[in-house]
């Protein structure tokens, strides 16, 4: 079954299908002809891995992004960024960054960050006489920092794979490396604009009007304290968090920026629906394809291999950076979490590494999967928004790929950038 499982894979992808459905047939195509297993247990399976409370989180998130981006709450948070940056050389690319890192806790998600005020920054940057493919480039990369910082729709996932830890846990896990992971993007953007000389024609704002933004900009940045304060304060879970978000989201579209109108409502509830769908089929398919993996004895095979290797843990983390590289070359994050994490994270545990330490290393090198070619979901996303051909995003990404391996490095032999703020907050 294995072998149908993984060369079924491998052709359907090669072939261009979707992930969801290349992982759905090929697990299909390994029930039917290599066990005497019905083909209805695959639906079963499918529709158990999306039988848990906590993914509600995940659909209620999307809804509170779209909801964020339809109210204006974009526009106010690139005003706030750039009336701080934006004058100075690199300025607007500074803004972009920024923007992003405080948009990531919002939406939870890379591709919501670069769709949404990527997008509009890359024009920005345009219009101030940056190159459009550098700014996507700097946008992809910024957009990163999407799942890293908490609310994490990758986090929520994994931390249904592995009970080691928690989603509180985690949420509070990201924020170091989240902040880390900006300022490489940050520094990257600093130099290439130094050697370019990207400047800014705007002058700064004046102080009256600095305010005037700060304070339209304060009920979107309550929401980040909302979320990490209400889950670290107890007072509600990750998934009564995300529908908190929903109406928070509504309140400040209706009542504080009067963007939002409900005319609006349809359009931005079928946006979520889809990209909930999208999101709930890969998880279907992902916990079907990670079941047949369990049954054929795939995670004890591997783990028992790489147990009597003997390996140091620094030795180990450095073979599962390589790994998930490559890994992520292919596949998305949240395939990536549901197949992957139930063979290694046993092994990072019995090798004494710290569940958090390991779990952001993990989903940090799945997320940069979304930069890379062939398949970077990012690239994409960027290319068709601002109608650029992927090489020219790929040839601007060098600087920004090496800074985000040095944080990755960093992430990697230093487990305090992940795990003293859970320690310190109860976790």
């Amino acid at each position: 079954m294995a072998e149908i499982l993984f060369i079924s894979l491998f052709v359907l992808m090669v072939l261009g299908l979707p992930v969801a459905f290349a992982m759905a047939i090929s697990v299909f195509a390994a029930i039917g002809l290599g066990s005497s297993y019905p083909q209805i247990v695959v639906v079963k399976e499918m529709f158990s891995g999306l039988d848990s409370f906590p993914l509600l989180a995940v659909p209620f998130f999307i809804l509170a992004a779209e909801i964020m981006t339809g109210g204006a709450i974009t526009h106010t948070l690139l005003r706030f960024a750039a009336q701080f940056v934006g004058h100075l050389r690199g300025g607007l690319g500074y803004a972009n960054v920024i923007s992003s890192t405080m948009f990531a806790g919002i939406s939870g998600s890379a591709l919501a960050d670069a769709a949404g005020p990527g997008a509009m920054m890359i024009r920005m940057m345009e219009k101030g006489g940056y190159d459009r493919s550098y700014a996507g480039a700097l946008t992809i990369s910024s957009a990163v920092v999407g799942p890293i910082i908490p609310p994490s729709i990758v986090m929520i996932i994994y931390a249904l794979q592995d009970q080691e830890v928690s989603v509180g846990s985690l949420f509070m896990a990201g924020v170091i490396p989240g902040l880390l992971l900006a300022g490489g993007s940050l520094a990257a953007n600093g130099w290439v604009s130094w050697k370019r000389d990207y400047r800014s024609d705007e002058a700064r704002p004046e102080r009256a009007q600095m305010w005037r933004n700060s304070l339209m900009a304060l009920p979107t940045l309550g929401l980040i304290v909302l979320i990490v304060g209400g889950i670290r304060g107890g007072i509600f879970t990750p998934t009564e968090a995300s529908v908190i978000a929903v109406f928070y989201a509504l309140f400040c579209g209706f009542f504080v920026y009067r963007a939002l109108h409900l005319r609006d409502l349809p359009g931005l509830i079928l946006r979520a629906a889809l990209i909930s769908s999208a999101v709930l089929l890969i998880l279907g398919a992902a916990r079907a394809f990670a079941w047949v993996l369990v049954i054929e004895g795939v995670p004890q095979f591997l783990a028992e291999t790489i147990i009597a290797w003997e390996l140091s843990p620094i030795l180990f983390l450095l073979a599962v950076n390589v790994l998930l590289l490559l890994f992520g070359l292919f596949m998305d994050p949240l395939p990536g979490v549901m197949i992957l994490v139930p063979i290694l994270a046993p092994i990072s545990h019995a090798l004494g590494i710290a569940p958090d330490h390991f779990a952001i290393v993990v989903i940090v090198i799945l997320t940069l999967g979304l930069t890379t070619p062939p398949v970077g979901s990012l690239i994409f996303v960027v290319s068709s928004a601002v109608n650029l051909k992927p090489a020219a995003l790929i040839r601007e990404m060098p600087p920004f790929f090496l800074a985000n391996f040095v944080v990755l490095m960093l992430l990697t032999f230093v487990p305090a950038l992940s795990t003293w703020l859970p320690s310190i907050s109860g976790f």
